[in-house]
């Protein structure tokens, strides 16, 4: 069959006018496998084709997620953040506290359960693994807080029991701001703005516009008005238990001597008299005539 040939007649019209082609058989085969094989090929691309449309579909749903995921997982890393950091703020409450109460203070140790995984972090290879690491290190850093949580609420029943004991105590120790301004200079160590030299700064400047009240941080008795040396016009109270506060560079006092005062109470003003370089009020508090930092006692 492939070595005989093959003759097409092809007629052109009714009155028999006609032509012909003659052929191996082994071409007319050829072409039945050629027709054969292009039908396949089509079949095959049509068919990878699909199922290439089909993975991008999935690809694109699986981005989509993935980018979801991501999104929802930044905004939990967030939220576990901040309430790291309220935490932390009713630790440091808890720690003033206790040093009003005179209790021990709590000695602990606090890493980083995150691992100093940021927002910012540069993404590895594997975003998928980099996300199941996140979330797995978040689960850890959550069921942490929990028992920090439960730790804390003990701390505050020892606290409260402490406080129905040290009624009195509370109520005399220096505890709120005295004026609303910014603070200008801390406790300790500074260089003089007047000698250029370094020196102890026994308390804390608050700066404010001259005439701003000054109120009473705590129940006591005051022992001193008047002017004294660089300190200007000054206010001593003795609050008890050996604690004393002291207002210098008043204006002027509205609280007289030997006067008991409440926490609140207003005493006198911010000035600018004595040694001073603008209006402002120098705050100390004193525990047996040793100064101290008094942002150690303020709860506001």
């Amino acid at each position: 069959m492939l070595f005989k040939k093959y003759q097409l007649m092809i007629f052109k019209n009714r009155h028999g006018s006609c032509s012909s082609i003659i052929f191996p058989g082994w071409l007319f085969l050829a072409g039945v496998v050629l027709i054969l094989a292009v039908a396949g090929s089509n079949i095959y691309l049509w068919s990878y084709y699909k199922n290439y449309q089909t993975m991008h579909q999935n690809l694109h749903r699986s981005e989509h997620k993935v980018q979801t995921q991501k999104i929802q997982l930044t905004s939990l890393y967030s939220k576990v953040r901040n309430l790291e950091q309220d935490l932390q703020r009713v630790k440091e409450f808890d720690h003033k506290l206790r040093v009003m109460l005179d209790l021990a203070p709590v000695q602990e140790v606090n890493p980083d359960p995150l691992g100093g995984i940021t927002q910012n972090s540069p993404s590895p290879a594997f975003p998928l693994y980099r996300q199941e690491v996140l979330a797995r290190q978040m689960h850890s850093f959550l069921d942490q807080l929990s028992t920090e949580a439960r730790l804390e609420e003990i701390r505050q029943q020892e606290i409260l029991q402490a406080l129905h004991r040290q009624k009195n105590i509370l109520a005399s120790t220096p505890s709120i701001w005295p004026a609303q301004g910014w603070l200008s200079s801390g406790f300790g160590h500074r260089t003089s703005p007047f000698t250029g030299q370094r020196e102890f700064h026994r308390g804390i400047d608050i700066s404010a516009p001259e005439g701003t009240p000054i109120y009473a941080p705590a129940a006591g008795r005051v022992t001193f008005t008047g002017r004294d040396g660089a300190y200007g016009i000054t206010m001593i109270i003795d609050h008890g238990q050996g604690i004393t506060t002291r207002y210098a560079h008043l204006q002027r006092y509205v609280a007289e001597k030997k006067q008991e005062v409440s926490r609140g109470q207003l005493i006198g003003y911010v000035g600018n008299t004595g040694r001073s370089t603008g209006p402002h009020l120098h705050y100390e508090v004193r525990v047996n005539n040793m100064p101290v930092n008094p942002k150690k006692y303020i709860l506001n």
